[in-house]
């Protein structure tokens, strides 16, 4: 995927100031909604429907690693959980969502908006809780890609991925995806009783539609095999090196 390059203009003064816009209007912020893929439904938390599968998902990472890097995490039982999902439901942001898996019928990992912030068009994608059911598997890109989709959809400029600069998976999960890197912030959050430096991701509106269209191909059913391995992989199509992806209409 190509980057371009913002030219400034220059005001009066023979300062370089920013690009004009003038029909710049806030979008609204993502609600309670569900988005709908392929594989699977992105749809608000609700503790009664969620929290028993979302539990059994997530309790089978024995050792608790999908908690490392999140700032709460791991639960003991049930019980703690569904309390924890029952004190986070009702937030407006984070705005926190179920990823249900349709070829399973159940819920496997939970996913936010968060930081929204409509004046200016920006919002951050995380919170990711992916249980092993969903670790590495189409249906993790589709939850993703959704809602990336529905933040442009929407009229955000920015769409951020933050992480804990240490997070290896999480920081190749971003470049994956499409996700320009932006730097460290150093020093930034204290969690779990140690620091976080953080790294920055985002992709702009004028990145999403060639990354759309890398989305859609590497999603389609025709990129995979019989035995559900991929042809083409999307690291090679969301590249910010030329490429030659597949086309879409």
């Amino acid at each position: 995927m190509k980057a371009f390059a913002q030219v400034p203009r220059i005001n009066r003064l023979g300062q370089a100031i920013g690009t004009a816009l003038p029909d710049w209007t806030p979008p609204s912020s993502p609600g309670r909604e569900t988005l709908s893929g392929r594989l699977c439904r992105v749809e608000p938390v609700d503790p009664a429907i969620h929290a028993t599968d979302l539990f059994k998902a997530i309790a089978m990472d024995g050792e608790g690693r999908m908690w490392t890097y999140l700032p709460y995490g791991p639960f003991d039982s049930a019980e703690q959980y569904r309390a924890w999902l029952t004190s986070i439901a009702g937030q407006r942001d984070p705005l926190f969502f179920a990823i249900v898996d349709l070829r399973q019928q159940r819920a496997v990992g939970v996913s936010a908006f968060l930081r929204m912030d409509p004046e200016n068009g920006v919002l951050e994608i995380g919170h990711l809780a992916f249980s092993p059911l969903l670790q590495r598997q189409a249906t993790a890109t589709e939850a993703v890609y959704l809602m990336i989709r529905h933040a442009f959809e929407l009229g955000f400029r920015r769409c951020e991925w933050k992480c804990d600069a240490l997070n290896a998976d999480s920081r190749a999960a971003a470049a994956r995806l499409g996700f320009a890197f932006e730097g460290i912030f150093r020093q930034a959050v204290v969690y779990k009783e140690r620091n976080r430096d953080t790294a920055w991701y985002a992709i702009i509106d004028r990145d999403w539609p060639a990354l759309d269209i890398a989305f859609q191909c590497w999603l389609d059913p025709a990129n995979f095999d019989e035995h559900g391995h991929q042809r083409m992989r999307l690291s090679s199509m969301t590249s910010r090196e030329p490429q030659a992806p597949c086309t879409k209409t």
